[in-house]
């Protein structure tokens, strides 16, 4: 995730405040979390625990922006307004996270919900699970605790290999795929044929988001990103306009050269 400077961020609800202090008081010892049991117990075997539930939200009025009929495009105002919207979402749950000490967040999730208030009106929220070293600090140089969507088991398996994470970086790309004219669409008739326009826009459209990510990655300093995904959604745009989104975790090597352990065969006994 950038790191950069936001303009217009606002200090977190009191309530959260409240909760906040509640659990960092000393001689408290009550944490919050959104792991699973197994997570829970292989983040402790790691040499973390976790410090409370974190959460970032912001309710985002997204703009309105006129696109070309026959004109494969991105749509620069909407994929501003749905990056700068989840990041303010992601700084909000970064700045819970270091209210507890924490050198890091696990388990990102990231949410786009739309409620009946306005047609042009989203909430972006980042949730997930703030921990902290037991030994030496694993906070990156930027100072902030890192992010990261990689579940408790990945992280347990990415340190020990010898990699750390050092934030969640994204990039988003709202795209205008053009309509084809009425000629356009008889000489397809009946016929295998590529649609050279579609796969052109589509193509396009996840390289920006992609090539953002990328960007991202870079400027924290990392070595690589894992648990790459890409995203397509319609928030209601209409059925030409799309978001494409990738996310993924940006990891350092700390000790690659630490031995990888042996994969071990593991059966399930539930019935699916």
């Amino acid at each position: 995730m950038s790191t950069g400077n936001l303009e217009n961020i606002q200090d977190l609800p009191q309530h959260a405040v409240e909760r906040l202090n509640r659990m960092s008081a000393a001689g408290s010892r009550l944490w919050t979390s959104d792991l699973t049991v197994n997570e829970f117990l292989l983040v402790r075997e790691a040499g973390f625990e976790p410090l409370g539930l974190v959460v970032g939200s912001s309710i985002y009025h997204i703009g309105y922006q006129q696109q070309m009929f026959r004109q494969n495009e991105e749509m620069t105002v909407l994929s501003g307004a749905m990056y700068h919207a989840r990041e303010l979402a992601m700084t909000r749950m970064e700045e819970e996270a270091d209210q507890l000490g924490a050198d890091g967040v696990i388990g990102v999730r990231l949410d786009v919900n739309r409620y009946e208030w306005g047609a042009g009106l989203a909430e972006f929220m980042a949730v997930g699970t703030a921990v902290r070293s037991l030994g030496e600090s694993h906070r990156p140089a930027h100072g902030k605790p890192f992010t990261s969507d990689l579940s408790g088991q990945d992280f347990w398996t990415l340190l020990k290999t010898g990699y750390r994470p050092v934030g969640l970086v994204m990039g988003s790309c709202v795209y205008h795929v053009a309509h084809q004219t009425l000629a356009q669409s008889l000489r397809t008739v009946g016929q295998n044929v590529e649609m050279t326009n579609f796969t052109q826009a589509l193509y396009d459209a996840r390289e920006l988001a992609m090539e953002r990510m990328q960007s991202e990655a870079q400027e924290l300093g990392a070595h690589g990103i894992v648990a790459v995904q890409i995203q397509e959604r319609n928030h209601g745009w209409g059925s030409h306009v799309i978001e494409f989104f990738a996310v993924g975790t940006g990891v350092v090597g700390a000790n690659v050269d630490q031995a990888v352990p042996a994969p071990t065969l593991t059966l399930g006994l539930n019935d699916n």
